[in-house]
């Protein structure tokens, strides 16, 4: 079972909060620079995504709206019936956290992972991930102020705050992108050369880009997780709760991969499309939860994380063994190429040594 280094980072780091939380003036700067780092986060997210790429994905339709289903329907609908698990084994506070981690779009870079590792449909899972984290940042507010309301913390005020810190950032980026595209043709017509374009620098220093990306969320969850051991809410968590959190999220996590594996299969997808379908129609995005989280609950986000983080620990464990075993699974074309001569000999044989037997 693979563990995440990443995870064991934000273990760290809500260990430190836990040790040394932000106060006073502290926690204003973290705060404020909590807010830059996500607004520039998803300028990134925007800058990255190519609309072309997008554009052709949407060739493949059927599969971009069975994940999207799976993510924005079926997630939420299981979501809101582990309502009935309260309180018996979650707190009103896990459940709204766990409801929160339902309405989170698909992720990107595991799913791509994930599905290349099990011989799946690449492409598609490139496209499904990003049509999914395009959409969410619009649909995931907007299924927090129907489903969570003022008791998870949302308000007109949180769905304004993710225009401005979420999505003009993202068409920012997107821009910023088309700019860099228009420059390039340009300069290709003038001079006979190549431009430069802003998704072509930032592949390029993806490396160093990454590791804003992780700092970014990591700065976000110092904040959060300060603000919390400030309130102390952590008290209201008991190592008997986070137990039941974890069966709970097992349970739904199963669910999930059953659901897609089967329900894709009763769809008539390809091997190649299932497997895309399962990787990212059952697993929900760290990256993008985290800072979502931090806008539509503010003081109350390190509970409300809690479950998402646990959920992206155990999807990344378990997705990896399905994936390494499909990895082993004949392809269609392999196992008609053994079955067919083995048959074909099986014919012979039987054809040859009939007059013989005569």
């Amino acid at each position: 079972m693979p563990v995440d280094p990443y995870i064991l980072l934000l273990l760290g780091t809500v260990g430190l909060a836990a040790l040394v939380p932000a106060r006073g003036t502290s926690a204003d700067v973290a705060s404020g620079a909590s807010t830059a780092a996500i607004a520039f986060l998803f300028f990134l997210y925007g800058a990255r995504l190519s609309t072309r790429e997008a554009l052709d994905g949407l060739k493949h339709w059927r599969l971009h709206v069975t994940v999207l289903a799976c993510t924005f329907v079926i997630f939420p609908l299981l979501g809101l019936a582990a309502r009935g698990l309260v309180p018996v084994f979650l707190t009103d506070p896990l459940y709204q956290g766990l409801l929160f981690l339902t309405l989170v779009p698909s992720t990107i870079q595991s799913s791509i992972a994930f599905t290349s590792m099990a011989r799946g449909n690449v492409p598609a899972a490139i496209c499904a991930g990003s049509f999914s984290s395009l959409v969410g940042i619009v649909i995931t507010p907007l299924l927090a102020a129907a489903l969570l309301g003022s008791s998870g913390g949302f308000s007109a005020d949180s769905l304004l705050e993710i225009v401005l810190q979420l999505l003009v950032p993202f068409l920012a980026g997107q821009v910023t992108r088309g700019c860099g595209v228009k420059r390039g043709r340009a300069k290709r017509v003038e001079q006979g050369g190549g431009g430069r374009r802003a998704g072509g620098f930032i592949t390029r220093h993806k490396k160093v880009l990454g590791l804003v990306d992780r700092g970014s969320i990591l700065l976000v969850v110092y904040t959060a997780f300060s603000e919390g051991m400030v309130q102390g809410i952590w008290h209201q968590v008991s190592p008997l709760r986070l137990g039941g959190l974890l069966i709970v999220e097992g349970v739904l996590l199963a669910l999930m991969l059953t659901l897609t594996w089967y329900g894709s299969k009763a769809l008539r997808f390809g091997r190649e499309d299932r497997i895309a379908i399962q990787f990212a129609g059952s697993k929900k995005s760290l990256a993008s939860g985290l800072p979502m989280a931090s806008v539509l609950f503010g003081a109350h986000a390190s509970l409300a994380v809690l479950p998402l983080m646990l959920f992206h620990q155990m999807q990344l464990m378990v997705c990896a063994v399905i994936a390494k075993r499909r990895s082993h699974d004949p392809l269609p074309e392999e196992s008609a190429e053994l079955s067919a001569p083995g048959s074909a000999a099986a014919s012979r044989t039987s054809v040859g040594t009939a007059p013989r037997s005569g």
